[in-house]
């Protein structure tokens, strides 16, 4: 069954009531309003059109056995018998973003290959990615795009071999063009990220639910405390792109100094180090995929790099 539309009904202006929130660019917040069944489910339902059917949604998910030397951790997590959702938040464009996801989404689909004998993946695997801000560098003018792994022939028709999709949304530039499903909740999102929301405008149970969930005064001191420290971060990250390491450092932030600088360093080292270890999980993933019989030039198309490099890690010669 779907929402009702929150498109806001004319209306007295003198019966708006405006009220603080928490804004959903914050991984904790978001993660607080979305994580009950019913909100997930109607929003994934919505985004992916699908009919979603479970009974619990996991934050911070890691799989039971890591998959290669790179553990990977989901802010939402949950599947039923056939689909398996992703979900995942994020407020700034880090420079690995779309590499990042790609890597996400495939280790879902690997993680279901337990032996040679069958390759088949038993749930169809969506990833949802929002992103809460405008990068400057023009890379993101979209308010949703699809990706899919399905190859196109010579006549350009799209051969549908494989279900599995992976989302990305931002919120800030819904427009006309933005699927009406996708739309209601995009809109809602970017509703919530300049602290305030006219809960009046949304007649939705499920919306209001929601609108409870992130109200400022309803929330507990340590979900605050939690949601400070991911503002006061966000913060020192934008800095620390915009004017580089050093002036960053010099100048501090205004929030938890000494702290937000122990994070800083803490963060170049930790970037410096998943580098690494991506490069190697990048090769153990081609080695996997390999011996599961995908020839190099897929392999190469499935994990956006050269066909060059897939051959050099396979040992491939011409």
């Amino acid at each position: 069954m779907g929402l009702r539309s929150n498109v806001p009904m004319p209306h007295d202006p003198r019966s708006s009531r405006m009220i603080e929130v928490i804004p959903l660019k914050y991984g904790t917040m978001f993660k607080h309003a979305f994580s009950p069944v019913d909100v997930f489910t109607q929003f994934a339902n919505d985004i992916l059109d699908i009919d979603l059917h479970i009974d619990e949604v996991h934050t911070e998910y890691e799989y039971p056995e890591p998959i290669g030397f790179v553990k990977s951790k989901y802010d939402l997590f949950a599947e039923d018998k056939e689909q398996r959702i992703i979900v995942e938040i994020q407020q700034v464009k880090e420079p690995d973003f779309f590499d990042r996801f790609l890597y996400y989404h495939l280790i879902s689909l690997a993680e279901q290959v337990k032996g040679y004998q069958a390759y088949q993946f038993d749930r169809t695997v969506y990833t949802i990615v929002l992103l809460t801000s405008v990068p400057r560098d023009g890379s993101i003018d979209f308010s949703c795009a699809v990706s899919d792994m399905n190859p196109i022939d010579e006549q350009g028709r799209k051969i549908g071999l494989y279900p599995h999709r992976l989302i990305f949304l931002c919120p800030r530039l819904v427009n006309d063009s933005t699927p009406p499903k996708v739309k209601k909740w995009l809109s809602f999102i970017e509703d919530s990220l300049d602290k305030k929301m006219d809960e009046n405008q949304y007649s939705d149970d499920l919306l209001q639910g929601i609108i409870e969930r992130i109200k400022k005064q309803t929330l507990n001191p340590e979900l605050l405390a939690e949601i400070k420290d991911a503002a006061a971060w966000d913060i020192a990250k934008a800095r620390f792109r915009q004017e580089g390491i050093e002036q960053g450092i010099e100048q501090g932030i205004e929030l938890e100094r000494k702290k937000s600088e122990q994070k800083l360093a803490a963060e170049k080292q930790k970037l410096a180090e998943e580098k690494q270890k991506r490069q190697q999980e990048q090769i153990i993933l081609i080695k996997r995929l390999s011996q599961q019989g995908f020839d190099p030039a897929t392999i190469a198309t499935m994990l956006d790099i050269s066909i060059e490099t897939v051959n050099e890690v396979t040992g491939v010669k011409f």
